[in-house]
């Protein structure tokens, strides 16, 4: 992995056969869009599955530095991870919200975490660890307001309410935060989004009856947080939107929100050549040329994120002029119908970035493979390198 603090065009660093360029200052910007939209809330930024593809402890410093205070991770392992980088509690507090049975709650209390708790077996296991440890645990009750997904069901919530204070009495722990996730935040006018907001404020009122003070309430992500002023409570999680990329691309661009894609992914061709017509491309021969013509082999496939979805239909940026997918996305290498001409083997083939060179972007990728931008930018693999441009974190003594 490389690191730079330079700033300019995506171009791929000598050397390597494909790069994913981070763009640190775009980061900053969106961050600095998306706290002028919500105003008075604060802002989580969300950095699991590290950070969208970008990079979880780079983007994670980046968001600290440009004074964000929390961030939000999946899994408790991730939690620890930003930890042992050194971003301490005195920088930000850290939520970690995917918990399994026999998770590592005794070190999330040592590294100073704040931990969701949705059910009667999570509050079990982590007052043990409480008990382990002589540590009070700071709690965020996750409430099912109806993505049926994580969260405890409105039938259970009082139960729930009622055992977190009497741990809080107890000294054991503090409910510093009450949450949920929507089902539809990306569909406007969808009818679960305020039956959520309903069963919400239900949630609410009963945790503030059993005598819980959170200090922060949360249940607006992206989506909620571009187009839900009433969701934004206290707290507001962004995950996708502070990388850029529009997670309502049915509503607006990310221009459109004072948004800027922070990842570019660029390769190079790694081979050109002369075929005739008729001639088959790739495994299962899906695609086969319509007349005498050049091919360019492009040496990244789905090992490195490149979904087969995309196969024949996603497009790339060579020469300036936008290319399709020929045949079939194999594990490390596609190819493209050049029509003829004949660039130079190590010409560079831009996949996406944020479309200002006229490049394809995440989401043409998206439309292309019948999936959503989150998943292609997440799932650029590890052989891919990063490169960061213009990091502030990097410039502080």
């Amino acid at each position: 992995m490389t690191t730079a603090n330079t700033t300019g065009p995506a171009l791929l660093t000598d050397g390597f056969r494909a790069e994913a360029t981070i763009d640190l200052a775009a980061l900053r910007g969106n961050l600095a869009s998306l706290r002028e939209r919500t105003g008075g809330p604060a802002l989580m930024a969300v950095v699991k599955a590290d950070a969208y593809g970008h990079g979880a402890v780079q983007c994670a410093r980046e968001a600290v530095a440009a004074g964000v205070t929390w961030l939000g991770t999946a899994t408790p392992e991730e939690a620890l991870a930003l930890r042992a980088a050194g971003i301490g509690p005195d920088q930000a507090r850290v939520l970690c919200w995917l918990w399994t049975p026999g998770g590592p709650w005794e070190q999330a209390l040592r590294a100073e975490l704040d931990v969701s708790v949705s059910g009667q077996w999570a509050m079990d296991e982590l007052l043990a660890a409480v008990r382990a440890t002589g540590i009070s645990a700071r709690v965020h009750l996750k409430a099912d307001t109806g993505l049926g997904r994580n969260g405890c069901q409105p039938h259970d919530w009082p139960e729930l309410v009622a055992r977190a204070r009497r741990a809080e009495t107890e000294g054991l722990l503090k409910v510093v935060g009450i949450w949920s996730h929507f089902a539809a935040a990306d569909e406007p006018g969808h009818p679960s989004v305020q039956a959520q907001l309903d069963s919400f404020a239900a949630a609410l009122a009963q945790a503030e009856g059993g005598g819980l003070r959170p200090e922060v309430r949360h249940i607006a992500n992206s989506p909620a947080t571009l187009l839900l002023p009433q969701s934004h409570y206290d707290l507001v999680r962004t995950g996708l939107a502070m990388y850029g990329v529009s997670p309502v691309p049915e509503v607006g661009s990310p221009a459109d929100f004072g948004l800027r894609p922070v990842m570019a992914l660029t390769t190079r061709l790694a081979l050109v050549k002369s075929v005739p017509g008729g001639h088959g491309v790739s495994y299962g021969h899906h695609y086969t040329t319509p007349g005498e013509t050049t091919l360019g082999l492009v040496p990244v496939g789905y090992a490195d994120g490149i979904p087969r979805h995309a196969s024949s239909a996603g497009p790339v940026l060579v020469g300036g002029k936008w290319r399709t997918v020929a045949g079939r996305v194999a594990m490390d290498q596609f190819v493209v119908d050049l029509g003829g001409d004949t660039p130079e083997a190590g010409e560079e083939v831009l996949l996406f970035g944020n479309g200002e060179r006229g490049e394809p972007t995440a989401e043409d990728w998206a439309l292309a493979a019948g999936t959503i931008a989150y998943e292609i930018v997440t799932r650029i693999g590890s052989r891919v390198p990063r490169r960061y441009l213009g990091a502030s974190w990097g410039q502080r003594p």
